[in-house]
């Protein structure tokens, strides 16, 4: 572990204030603020039924620590000289914005349309809220870690739930912006 100072409590306010906003608007686009099923559960296992992406954490979540990973990555590279509070603001700023983005028609459309999601509704919002939190535990990793103990994370993440699921981060990106039909079949457990 490396000693990196503290990130100073004024950006931690910023980005949870910014996490607010990100709800606030998930809310005013009329998402669910939680399942429709009236609970609040800490895990849930089934990938293709009608719980996922509404509860605290899932099988997609090892990929929100994941966007961590890549977003401290990021915002090293290309913020090195500012406080690592700027870095978190940057990251949950994308983070924020993708749950935004993730839970507009446009999006819930294609994850229908070009990946095996095809029940996809979006997420509550608790779910969002929870995904950007995993995105911050990842950035905090990221920060503390090696970067070879960070890459061995994600790569065991990535091979975990593409064993489990049948999908990950990679897939996930991949069906998305260029769907290919035979890895569709795969994932669909033919």
């Amino acid at each position: 572990m490396t000693g990196a100072p503290l990130i100073p409590r004024k950006y931690w306010i910023i980005a949870f204030a910014l996490v607010a906003v990100m709800a606030a608007i998930l809310l005013w686009m009329g998402r669910q603020p939680i399942c429709t099923c009236g609970t609040v559960k800490l895990w849930v296992s089934t990938v293709h039924g009608p719980d996922n992406s509404q509860h605290l954490a899932d099988w997609y979540t090892p990929s929100h620590i994941i966007h961590g990973f890549l977003f401290y990555a990021l915002g090293w590279f290309f913020l090195r000289r500012n406080p690592p509070g700027d870095r978190l603001i940057g990251a949950v700023v994308i983070e924020a914005a993708w749950e935004i983005l993730e839970n507009s028609p446009l999006i819930i459309d294609r994850y229908r349309e070009a990946t095996i999601a095809m029940g996809y509704t979006g997420d509550s919002v608790i779910n969002s809220v929870a995904d950007v939190l995993w995105m911050i535990l990842g950035f905090g990793i990221a920060r503390r870690l090696p970067v070879w103990g960070t890459v061995a994370i994600a790569l065991a993440f990535e091979l975990l739930t593409l064993i489990v699921i049948r999908d990950n981060l990679t897939l996930n990106v991949l069906m998305l912006v260029a769907p290919i039909d035979a890895v569709r079949v795969w994932q669909g457990g033919a």
